[in-house]
């Protein structure tokens, strides 16, 4: 059993992006809404018309969870680690974990960035830490695979 998604053609590219630092999401071409989860349908005004548009990678934290137990490989062994969901600076909310500073740490409004992990199936997931402050660079990176932060 692996925790990472099945990747198909339709998601391919976010998968791709993400192996290579990039962070997508959907938008779409009639209504102009961005979402996330990646769907072959706009789910504000239902129009065929969207497309992958690459994200900042910036956010802000929306609310999150410490799990403190999960016996689904690979989590059982990152155990606390904080599920969280963000506001992307583009206009949607993702899913996603918190990486990068302690669960006491965390607050709703804090300002994050985007990170990657590979995963040891070979997949690159993309993850949240808090963001650097101005002046310093950015830009996205790996983060380590075991993941006791």
């Amino acid at each position: 059993m692996t925790a990472t998604p099945d990747i198909d053609d339709f998601t391919r590219p976010f998968w791709d992006a993400a192996a290579e630092g990039v962070l997508l999401i959907r938008r779409c071409a009639t209504c102009l809404r961005p979402h996330h989860y990646p769907r072959e349908f706009c789910p504000h005004c239902w129009s065929e018309d969207v497309g992958w548009e690459r994200a900042s990678g910036r956010a802000t934290l929306y609310t999150w969870s410490v799990v403190h137990r999960n016996d689904l490989p690979p989590f059982g062994d990152r155990v606390p680690y904080a599920a969280a969901v963000v506001d992307l600076a583009e206009g949607t909310r993702m899913m996603t974990e918190v990486v990068g500073c302690g669960a006491g740490q965390l607050a709703i409004g804090m300002e994050l960035e985007v990170a990657f992990r590979a995963e040891s199936d070979g997949v690159t997931v993309p993850v949240f830490r808090p963001a650097r402050p101005h002046g310093q660079s950015s830009s996205p990176s790996q983060t380590p695979s075991p993941s006791r932060r």
